[in-house]
């Protein structure tokens, strides 16, 4: 079983604004969680050329447990 990395939807949203990508950081801000898996949204993170490996990871809170 894979584990998984999260990191800040922020984070995500942030990097395409700086870019100029203001209508994919929206949709990215509607759409995703706080927190993002970066092995379930592997295929949207490329589409959207953001490098995880490069953002701080973040992990899931207590709640969830």
């Amino acid at each position: 079983m894979t584990s998984s990395t999260y990191i800040d939807k922020a984070a995500i949203v942030a990097t395409l604004r700086s870019r100029g990508l203001h209508a994919r950081a929206d949709w990215v801000d509607r759409e995703l969680p706080d927190l993002v898996d970066t092995y379930r949204n592997a295929a949207l993170l490329r589409n959207l050329d953001i490098d995880p490996a490069a953002m701080a990871p973040s992990h899931p809170g207590t709640a969830a447990e």
